[in-house]
């Protein structure tokens, strides 16, 4: 049977989970709920470590981007940044920051799974899809796919 665990073991949890990888302050609540501890003690030490600039919902999706971006296109990290409990206005700052880089992420992740112009229209489709899964926009996709049209890549 699993004890109840205490005040300490909490600090120290939280502690080492951010010396692992940063988290957003949602994932890392979640992650110690699950561990057993009650939400009114995760709180206030939460409160402490973004006080203390240790847990930082900006600092995390910076390194979220920086990490995820080679392999996936705005839409997908703006969800799987949502699922993780960063704000809608954090998101979108983050995010703008790098939309000039789009289309050269959308042409390499084309590149590396494809790397020549679809031969018909079943697997133009395919690599639509298969694009539209990593996130990438219509509009991203479109011109990814029309520049093959005019030479390959």
């Amino acid at each position: 049977m699993k004890s109840k665990p205490e005040g300490n073991d909490l600090r120290e949890r939280a502690l080492r989970l951010l010396a692992r990888r940063e988290h957003s302050r949602t994932e890392l609540t979640r992650k110690l709920g699950h561990a057993g501890f009650v939400q009114h003690e995760i709180d206030p030490l939460l409160d402490e470590f973004e006080e203390k600039k240790w847990l930082s919902d900006q600092r995390f999706t910076e390194s979220y981007v920086a990490d995820h971006r080679a392999r996936a296109g705005s839409i997908k990290l703006a969800y799987d940044l949502r699922q993780r409990g960063v704000s809608d206005v954090l998101i979108e700052s983050v995010l703008s920051q790098n939309r000039d880089s789009e289309l050269e992420r959308a042409r390499e992740v084309w590149r590396k799974k494809f790397g020549s112009a679809p031969a018909d229209a079943n697997e133009k489709a395919r690599q639509m899809r298969f694009m539209q899964s990593r996130g990438f926009t219509p509009e991203i996709i479109r011109q990814v796919l029309s520049v093959l049209n005019k030479s390959d890549l």
